[in-house]
This record gives structure tokens, C-alpha cells and sequence, in this order.
């Protein structure tokens, strides 16, 4: 073969080589952000959730896209991750839309309310059912952008130090307590509060408070509840799904390449799928061990249901007079639940109802 044109191809050859690794940092350009979580890093399946968003992040930008997570307190308190989000003092968070009903009580919808939708029900909502863009429209309001991330499955109604057999026996109760949860308490006659997770034990052991929830079993039980309150009630019915949320400045979003904003959803979507089960593998074992250790697992009296879903639907109608987005928010979502509801006595509920009893009894 003729020497001219074998140096000739491999001429050719030579600017392609040397042009893709700039190309591939022009695709992936380094970048480094930080994470302020609403939760502390004793809690590992939760604010593990951020951990494991952040490496998989790192590893599907050959480490270029580095995300670094601090726990609550240690940038900002654990309540104010929104507000820090909105300035522009950090990058992105961790947390849960519904602390800050403050603003705007819709923005509860996006994590938990009351007698809502499961895990399961939440997904399809917020992704088929027009629950993402009724949150982008609001987050766009606080100058962020937020992506679905993490989830606890439906959690417990929390650690009382005097038994509830009444709807009587809630009156005066101070009980830590989130989101519009708290406001239907309020109307059953307790006192809610909200208190960060690092807040709670302290707050229960001095009697500042008579009752906490939190999540569930493991979690609790890191806690500590169980040394200050007995009594373990099911189920925490405002959170028959709770989802978190991975929220970000809206400025440093809009700085990511679309690549990089991709591989956040992928990672998101990954991380919630990581918790739920680490959440329902470990959930079982820590409540067995409550139990033997002294707790006294009890169900919500029917009068108290009863009683807490009439106030929450007189709530929500309340609420939506005066408040028109959580009036579109509320007209989408309840149509949406009350559906999913009807499914889901056809098929779930009907094998569970049978299929938990019958293991149950051997």
C-alpha cells in the first residue's frame, strides 16, 4: 500500500483523538454543589437517601458533578432550607415541602395531607395525574425547582404518654406534629407544634410536649421515644405516603446542562426506590424490638378517625375558599384519590384484607 495515504488516514484520525476528551469535559463540566439537609445524619436511611443521591450523581459524571451533604445545623437550621434555597445561599436541600405550609399551606400536597394517596397512588398522581407542574407552578413562587426524592411509605401515628381512648382525651394534648396534620389536631382540641427531628426527645423528656411522630419503628427507635412516651399509635393516617423533595435554586438549575439535570432526575428517582426499601426492610425488626422492649402498640379508636376525617374534608373546603391554588391543588388531587381509592379496594385492599389476617393466624 501506498506510505502516503497510510500517513494521510492516520492524519485523519489524529484531530478526532485528540478533540474527544475536550468535547467530553465541554459535556461534563465540573461542578460542585452543597446539600443542606432538614434531617440529621444519626438518621441513616433519611438523610442516607442524600448520600446516595450524591454518589450516584458523582459516578454518572465520572465524579465532574460532586454534590456535598451536611446534615441539619450545620449550615442551616432544619426548617429553613427553603428560605436558604430562595437566596441563593446554598445549591440544593433535602427536605419535605410540608414544612413550610407557612407560605402557602398547598405545598403540603407535595409530601403528605391528611387521608391522602400511598406511595403507590402519589406516584401516578404526581407524575400522570398533573401533581408535578401544580408543584413547578409553586416552587417557581420561592425561586426554586424541585424533583421528588425520597419516601417513608405510610408512617406511625406517633408516641403519647397517656393512652388515647377518645377524641376527649386529645384535648390540650401538646403533640409535635407537621404540616396541615397539625391544623386538624387543632381542631380535635391538642396543641401542635412542629419540632425538628433533633428537638423531639429532648422536648418529650422535659414534658415540653406530650406526644410526638415522627416516621416509623427504626427511625423512632433511634430516637429514643420509647423511653419517654409508651404508648405507639397506627397509623399516622396524614401520611399514608410521604414524599421528600430535592429542591434547588433556581439560578443553579438553570446553570446545568441538560445532561447533568437528567442524570438528577435518574438519581432522584433512584434514591426514593433505596429508602422504601431499606424503610420496609428494617421497619418490622425495629418494631418487634420496641415491643419487647415495653412498647404498647395501639390502633387510632374509630371515633378518632372518624372524627379526624371530618375535620380534615372541613379543613381542605375551608382552606380552599381562601386560597385559590390550594382550591386548584385540592379539585385535582381529591378526584385523583378518590378513584385510586375505589381501584384500589378492587384488587390491594381486598388481598390484604384476607392474605394479613390469614398469615396473622398461623
Amino acid at each position: 500500500m501506498d506510505r502516503r495515504l497510510i500517513l494521510g488516514a492516520a492524519a485523519a484520525v489524529v484531530p478526532v483523538a485528540l478533540a474527544a476528551p475536550a468535547l467530553a469535559q465541554t459535556q461534563n463540566p465540573e461542578i460542585r454543589w452543597r446539600l443542606a439537609s432538614s434531617f440529621p445524619k444519626n438518621l441513616d436511611i433519611l438523610f442516607g437517601g442524600a448520600e446516595y443521591l450524591a454518589r450516584r450523581v458523582a459516578q454518572m459524571t465520572e465524579n465532574r458533578f460532586q454534590i456535598r451533604c451536611f446534615a441539619a445545623g450545620e449550615i442551616v437550621p432544619a426548617l429553613q432550607v427553603l428560605d436558604a434555597l430562595q437566596t441563593g445561599t446554598i445549591e440544593c436541600g433535602q427536605t419535605s415541602s410540608l414544612y413550610y405550609i407557612g407560605k402557602d399551606p398547598t405545598l403540603a400536597a407535595f409530601a403528605a395531607i391528611p387521608w391522602g394517596m400511598n406511595m403507590r397512588q402519589m406516584t401516578a398522581w404526581m407524575r400522570y395525574g398533573g401533581g408535578n407542574e401544580i408543584a413547578a407552578e409553586l416552587y417557581r413562587d420561592y425561586n426554586v425547582v424541585g424533583i421528588p426524592f425520597g419516601e417513608t411509605g405510610t408512617q406511625m401515628g406517633g408516641w403519647f404518654r397517656k393512652e388515647i381512648r377518645g377524641v376527649d382525651d386529645l384535648k390540650g394534648v401538646k403533640f409535635r406534629i407537621s404540616g396541615i396534620a397539625g391544623q386538624v389536631f387543632a381542631k380535635l382540641g391538642a396543641a401542635p407544634t412542629q419540632i425538628a427531628a433533633s428537638d423531639i426527645y429532648p422536648s418529650l423528656e422535659r414534658g415540653t410536649i406530650d406526644a410526638a411522630e415522627w416516621i416509623g419503628p427504626y427511625d423512632d427507635e433511634k430516637l429514643g421515644f420509647q423511653r419517654v412516651a409508651k404508648y405507639y399509635y397506627t397509623p399516622g393516617f396524614w401520611d399514608a405516603s410521604s414524599r421528600g423533595v430535592f429542591m434547588m435554586n433556581n439560578r443553579a438549575w438553570e446553570g446545568l446542562p441538560d445532561r447533568y439535570k437528567h442524570i438528577l432526575e435518574v438519581a432522584c428517582g433512584e434514591a426514593t426506590l433505596e429508602m422504601i426499601a431499606r424503610y420496609d426492610e428494617a421497619n418490622p425488626k425495629a418494631l418487634r424490638r420496641l415491643l419487647a422492649g415495653g412498647a404498647q402498640l395501639k390502633a387510632w379508636p374509630r371515633e378518632v378517625l372518624q372524627a379526624a376525617w371530618r375535620a380534615t374534608h372541613e379543613l381542605y373546603e375551608d382552606t380552599a375558599t381562601q386560597n385559590p391554588r390550594f382550591r386548584k391543588m385540592w379539585t385535582n388531587y381529591k378526584a385523583f384519590r378518590d378513584e385510586q381509592f375505589q381501584w384500589f379496594r378492587v384488587a390491594e385492599n381486598a388481598y390484604e384484607n384476607f392474605a394479613f389476617a390469614a398469615a396473622a393466624q398461623r
